[in-house]
């Protein structure tokens, strides 16, 4: 009975495949961990994305590199969860809702707070899970039955228990401070959430009189309409122009505020003219200044970035418009000196895209540097966490050196409502700044301590604004995992193992999150934090928004399958942390190095149809493990079990580009190109049934390898060939993903014999080169000539002759070392016949040598003579002409030789020297062996030489028309920088060409 032959189809569809094994994958739970089982854990929690989010470029190149490391320790036997979830996002989810309120002509504060959730929580479910049914289209291997969400119950219930802890431990507090005001939110922002952005502005220079009359001092300011805020003026008190100054007054122009003249070491004396107008409500240093001389405190700014009553005539009118009439102002009044252009740094938003503005605000506070000192104690005594690439520790440790107190309230409705309730009734039933409250984890208990505290006929009133989204966040690798409760999962796999993300977050994220981790449990959150690089675009530079030059990976997806654009990112990393430039032609939205990976699928998919058309119906399991004879299987079985070492060392080390080149090089090369081409022959069924079946074993068992190798990169199109290959039933459970990674076997790994191999790789790749520069004709067999010096490279040639000959196309084949060349020729059926010919020969002339003795014995004399004449010749013939290879080839050659044609025997019996002299011939080197081959016979040379010629003749065109383009003043100076450099490297070129198809002439001279 015949077995089924088990068969791919002959094309590779990535889209019906990915979906495939994608609803496999988590209709199966195979990504589902279980904490009950054994197993070292290996835990990583996704950066959560935005639930404003659709899938960009970085998530695809994030997700591509966690999901490697996470499939890889997975089939390394490790009881492995990937948990995922994202973000509420406050200020995004505001945005948008907030401007949807806009188009129908409301405000969210008409609209009223349970309304505006309502329609938050309804935005949440029709568009949040927009990105994470893109992330399913990666195919990553996460346990989607522990999806997280921010402000689900579980993590609700942790933020609040972190936030009375706090509270209660003296590290949150509610006070007045400086912060970063967002007018175009109209909340508060943290310091990690402000980008600064270099300018072209002004710097205004003011006349400020002494109240005295004696004169004035002259200040600098990029913000002139802060002027109107300013209660003091500050010299650096060693500054001997102003010392004489300081404590004398100022009358304030625009406000006639008399303000002092202070003596304080923050001021530059180089900066402008050395005397700097103080803003304490609108400036850091300058709030530090005013706490420190006991100023007062003066906002002129209301919440939208309008200015307020304390400005006085510019009440009302918005800040930007404020700063032109405070200038004109001031200029009429005769104080403003002079304008000037100044290139500066100004502080924006990161969320509302505007400038921002410290503002004098009463908020909530994390003090910040007892858990800065306890992450930056477990950084400095157990290097806790791991950063890759090192370097990366220096900036996260000063990130928490130079921390000040976090400001956690945000003026927002979506999001956790901070627990403090104020006792309204205290204060005529208005949240002020003095309104006293009360922290609770719950409503009941907040009455409970309220009534106890103010009686019972207290009013409360639950603070109205919400935490920084990154309160929660920080508490992330934990709260998902159960905590405070001490959950299975918590035990399991907390520590978490890997944190995987961009350096842009460091200070967002990563420090939050051990600064929260080390006070709650006492340990780092994860164990190495590996940060990778940015996906930058064709030209090299950053992907934005701003820039409008990002590439939608779903486009390309759709194009060239998920798989393609996993492995092209994966690749492209050429050293942890480091950017990776993405290819792509906006005019066709199509990528050259994502379809290259497209390629690859497709190879190592052509590649699975031929070996299984060629395993008899038999699957791995069932022809066993290879015990490889021959060079060619125990040279790729070697290469495997060292790639499979390359490939770990690789991963381990987070070296994920360069393991994803190895293997690429491995399939492609090795595999593919060089052994399946070596075994063609013995596949055959007239081969001998051992090495054939050698032969099948090892293509089944490298090939199943080498899936379980690719499977963390490109999952899907693994997937695929291994249920095939392995025959798995239809309704089989089984998956690749859980199968056991390649280990190497040190046994099996041949140094030398890959050297040597690579020797006889090397010289069948140059004698095709050199036929295809020559233009002999595929089908033609011809002579080849292998000369080197090395007795031990002429050994491996000479074992490795049959595949030179079987690939090459090489009838005859000459191994030589100075002039004892060694010839090779074409191996038939009829192998030895030849031989017993010859000897049977021998046999028959010895016979008749004996009959011409007896013939002339009977003559007298003549007999005894001629019988030992005979018996002499005859015994001189066979030993000149029959005993030794060498000399039967010779004979072999003159007795069968055409009579017009040179025979090839005596061709390749030159020493390589006079061969080469004897008849043109093309040549080339592999190390140290020259490569000859002769062409007369082969090849056409005169049309061969016409056809150079006439190359030669049309490139030497195109360079001096290039040259001339070049040598034109015009051109050089007035042609785009670009057009200049490609005419330079087309001219480069076009000299190339010519010095290669002038050697290629001369070879044939």
């Amino acid at each position: 009975m015949t077995a089924t032959i088990p068969n791919l189809p002959s094309l590779y569809d990535p889209f019906t495949t990915e979906a495939k094994w994608q609803k496999f994958w988590e209709e199966n739970q195979v990504y589902k961990a279980d904490p009950s089982k054994g197993g070292e854990p290996y835990c990583v929690v996704i950066p959560p994305p935005n639930v404003t989010g659709s899938l960009h470029m970085g998530h695809a190149f994030e997700s591509a590199l966690i999901d490697v490391l996470v499939r890889y320790h997975r089939m390394q036997g490790r009881n492995t969860l990937w948990l995922p979830g994202t973000d509420h996002a406050s200020i995004a989810v505001h945005t948008i809702l907030e401007r949807q309120l806009k188009s129908e002509g409301k405000t969210r504060q008409e609209l009223g707070r349970e309304e505006f959730l309502k329609r938050s929580w309804n935005w949440k479910a029709e568009s949040g899970g927009t990105i994470v049914n893109q992330l399913r289209r990666l195919g990553v291997s996460v346990d989607w039955s522990r999806e997280r969400f921010t402000l689900d119950d579980g993590l609700s219930r942790a933020v609040v228990e972190a936030f009375a802890s706090l509270y209660d431990e003296g590290l949150i507090y509610r006070g007045e401070y400086l912060v970063n005001w967002c007018p175009a939110t109209q909340s508060a922002v943290s310091d990690v959430e402000v980008e600064s952005k270099e300018v072209e502005g002004n710097l205004w220079h003011f006349r400020y009189p002494l109240s005295d009359g004696s004169g004035y001092v002259e200040v600098a300011t990029t913000r002139p309409e802060t002027m109107l805020g300013d209660t003091a003026v500050a010299v650096n008190p060693d500054d001997d122009r102003y010392k004489h100054l300081i404590g004398k007054t100022l009358t304030l122009p625009i406000m006639q505020r008399e303000i002092p003249i202070i003596g304080d070491e923050l001021v530059d004396p180089t900066f402008g003219t050395g005397c700097v107008k103080v803003t304490p409500a609108h400036d850091l240093n300058d709030f530090e200044m005013g706490k420190r001389h006991n100023l007062p405190f003066i906002n002129i700014l209301n919440k939208d970035g309008t200015v307020n009553a304390n400005g006085g005539e510019f009440a009302g009118q918005d800040r930007f418009v404020a700063r032109k009439n405070v200038v004109s102002r001031l200029e009429a009044d005769g104080v403003l000196v002079k304008v000037e252009d100044y290139k500066h740094t100004v502080p924006y938003s990161d969320r509302g895209k505007v400038p921002i503005e410290p503002l004098l605000s009463t908020q909530w506070f994390v003090k910040i540097r007892p858990l800065a000192d306890k992450a930056l104690d477990f950084l400095d005594q157990k290097n806790s966490p791991e950063f890759v690439p090192a370097r990366w520790t220096k900036v996260y440790r000063d990130w928490l050196v130079s921390l000040r107190d976090w400001c956690i309230s945000r003026q927002l409705w979506w999001g956790h409502q901070i627990p403090a309730w104020y006792a309204v009734s205290e204060t005529n039933g208005q949240i002020t700044d003095t309104t006293p409250f009360v922290v609770a984890k719950s409503t009941d208990e907040a009455w409970d301590k309220a009534k106890a505290q103010f009686g019972e006929n207290v009013q409360l009133e639950q603070d109205p604004d919400v935490l920084d989204t990154w309160f929660s966040s920080g508490l992330w690798p934990f709260s998902t995992l159960g905590w405070p409760e001490q959950t299975p999962d918590l035990a399991k796999y907390y520590p978490t193992t890997t944190l995987v993300t961009g350096f842009d977050i460091i200070f967002f994220w990563v420090a939050r999150m051990t600064m929260m981790a080390g006070h709650f449990t006492e340990t780092m959150p994860f164990q190495t934090v590996y940060i990778h690089g940015l996906v930058r675009d064709e030209n090299n530079k950053k992907m934005s928004k701003t820039a409008n030059n990002g590439i939608d990976p779903l486009l390309l997806i759709d194009k060239y399958g998920t798989d393609a654009l996993r492995y092209t990112l994966v690749k492209e990393v050429a050293g942890a942390g480091q950017d990776i430039r993405l290819e792509y032609d906006r005019k066709k939205d199509e990528s050259p190095s994502v379809e290259a990976s497209r390629n690859f699928a497709n190879k190592l998919w052509n590649a699975a149809r031929f070996v299984m058309m060629n395993l008899d119906g038999q699957t791995p399991a069932q022809l066993g493990e290879p015990k490889a004879t021959e060079l060619s299987d125990r040279w790729i079985i070697s290469r495997y079990h060292q790639v499979i070492k390359q490939t770990t060392n690789y991963i381990d080390n987070y070296g994920l580009g360069e393991a994803a080149k190895g293997i690429y090089e491995f399939i492609w090369g090795d595999f593919c190109d060089w052994y399946i081409e070596l075994v063609k022959s013995r596949l055959q069924q007239d081969s001998d049934p051992a090495s054939r079946r050698i032969a099948q074993q090892t293509l089944a068992y490298v090939l199943e390898g080498i899936l379980k190798l690719l499977h963390p990169f490109m999952p899907h199109i693994t997937e695929e060939i291994w249920q095939t290959l392995t025959q798995q039933p239809a309704n089989s459970s089984q998956t690749l993903a859980l199968q056991p990674y390649p280990q190497a076997d040190a046994n099996l790994i041949n140094p030398t014999l890959e050297t040597q191999f690579a020797l006889l790789i090397g010289t069948i790749r140059t004698i095709r080169n050199l036929r295809a520069e020559a233009e002999v004709k595929p089908g033609a067999r011809i002579i080849a000539n292998l000369q080197t010096d090395s007795e031990s490279e002429r050994q491996i040639l000479t074992a490795g002759q049959f595949y030179i000959k079987d690939l090459a196309k090489v009838e005859a084949l000459t191994i030589a070392g100075g002039q004892q060349p060694s010839t090779v020729t074409e191996k038939k059926p009829l192998k030895g016949l030849k031989t017993i010919g010859l000897i049977i020969l021998g046999l028959v002339l010895v016979r008749v040598a004996f009959a011409i003795a007896n013939t002339v014995e009977n003559v007298p004399i003549f007999g005894a003579f001629f019988e030992t004449v005979g018996l002499v010749y005859t015994a001189w013939f066979v030993s000149r002409t029959l005993l030794s290879a060498q000399a039967r080839q010779r004979f072999l050659a003159k007795l069968f030789a055409p009579p017009t044609d040179k025979p090839l025997s005596e061709t390749t019996m030159q020493p390589l020297q006079e061969a080469e002299k004897s008849e043109k011939s093309i040549a080339g080197v592999v190390g140290t062996v020259q490569v000859v081959i002769p062409l007369a016979g082969v090849v056409d040379i005169e049309t061969l030489q016409a056809k150079l010629n006439k190359s030669i003749s049309k490139l030497e065109t195109e360079a001096q028309s290039l040259k001339g383009r070049l040598s034109n003043p015009k051109f050089v100076d007035k042609a785009p920088d670009d057009v200049v450099k490609a005419t330079r490297e087309a001219l480069a070129e076009a000299e190339k060409q010519l010095e290669i198809l002038h050697t290629r002439l001369q070879e044939l001279q």
